[in-house]
């Protein structure tokens, strides 16, 4: 990408009420960044969605003007970006219909390393808390994941710290500009996370710092992994936030239980109860339910002898074994079966040994 296609992209980002999917729709409509700008008005509103509004936003003029101090600022500053049509960008977070159209980021990341999980929770943690988020780091250090959070105190600085401590890649997205860290007792540990990955961020140096930046930094966090942990939180918190987004993303999340007379566990708690997480004991349960395994062991497991499949099933596993980790969805569409029908097969399937789920509601063919 030029200087002068980024230079549009950040003024894209700029435009009041103009969010992710819509910048999106207009970049799919006019092509490229450029082109948004300096479209004609009818033109623009001819975009489903698109009104007087939003075109009178996009054509007011300081947009370009405060998104050229931002591209000197990541001049000056060397700051890298990814741009979401590009193929170095997140290939998880890709798929995520609000990704951001721009990522900055420091360090050197590895984003889409094979698994990834996302440690979360809250900023008053207990011992229980910080011994289980350790604990469970330690334990799945032999898979060599990376380890996502958010940078804050508590759970999430313990998370970044056992990564640091196990040679693990770990990556913070904060809900600021570069220009800034926050805490800034975090400060010593900068260097650690870039030297150990980096940091990611979709606000510009300028943003104003504000709470609500952490809810939409937990996009981020949600999107970037293959699964989410929830280690302590109170009936409300940004944890559970992110849990939601996760879930919607359909990523696969698990709770830490604890007592029910602690007031920092009833978040993960109702996440248990109302089954929008699953129960992490211990943590083998995680590697079991993301099935898991060692570059050094077998990588698929191998067919029984004599295994008889329908013509239906026939049809499943044959399109499985020319297209790897596919979707319920996708599987009946191009399968031409019903959703209930399809979901009924590939459970069959899977008792027989010859499809196995994966994490984000995904199945390949054994």
């Amino acid at each position: 990408m030029n200087t002068q296609e980024l230079h549009y992209l950040l003024a894209l980002q700029k435009v009041p009420n103009v969010g992710e999917i819509t910048a999106k729709k207009l970049l799919k409509y006019c092509k490229n960044p450029e082109a948004i700008f300096k479209e004609k008005n009818a033109a623009l509103l001819k975009i489903p969605g698109i009104g007087h509004q939003t075109v009178t936003a996009i054509k007011d003029a300081k947009n370009l003007k405060l998104a050229e101090r931002e591209l000197q600022y990541i001049h000056d500053n060397k700051i890298n970006y990814w741009y979401y049509q590009n193929k170095d960008y997140p290939k998880k977070l890709q798929h995520c219909i609000d990704s951001p159209i721009l990522l900055f980021y420091k360090g050197n990341i590895s984003v889409n390393a094979p698994k990834t999980i996302s440690i979360v929770g809250t900023r008053k943690a207990t011992k229980y808390g910080i011994a289980c988020c350790e604990k469970l780091i330690e334990t799945i250090k032999v898979f060599n994941p990376t380890i996502v959070s958010g940078f804050a105190y508590g759970i999430d600085i313990t998370a970044h710290k056992a990564a640091f401590k196990h040679n693990l890649q770990t990556i913070a997205c904060l809900a600021h500009g570069f220009n800034q860290i926050y805490p800034k007792t975090h400060d010593k540990y900068v260097a650690l996370t870039e030297a150990n990955g980096g940091f990611i961020t979709d606000f510009w140096s300028d943003d104003p710092f504000d709470r609500n930046n952490f809810l939409k930094r937990n996009r981020l966090i949600a999107g970037l992994s293959d699964a989410t942990i929830v280690i302590e939180s109170a009936a409300k918190g940004g944890s559970l936030v992110t849990a939601d987004i996760a879930n919607s993303y359909n990523r696969e999340v698990f709770a830490i239980p604890g007592r029910i007379t602690d007031s920092q566990s009833l978040g993960c708690l109702n996440l248990i109860k109302h089954q929008m997480a699953h129960l992490l004991a211990q943590p083998e349960d995680l590697i079991y339910i993301l099935n898991w395994q060692l570059e050094n062991e077998t990588k698929s497991i191998q067919k029984q002898l004599f295994i008889t499949l329908s013509d239906e099933e026939n049809k499943v596993y044959n399109y499985l074994e020319k297209h790897t980790k596919i979707g319920l969805d996708a599987i009946a569409l191009n399968c031409d079966f019903p959703i209930q029908k399809t979901s009924s097969l590939l459970l069959q399937m899977e008792l027989k040994g010859v499809v196995r789920p994966l994490p984000g509601k995904l199945f390949e063919a054994i």
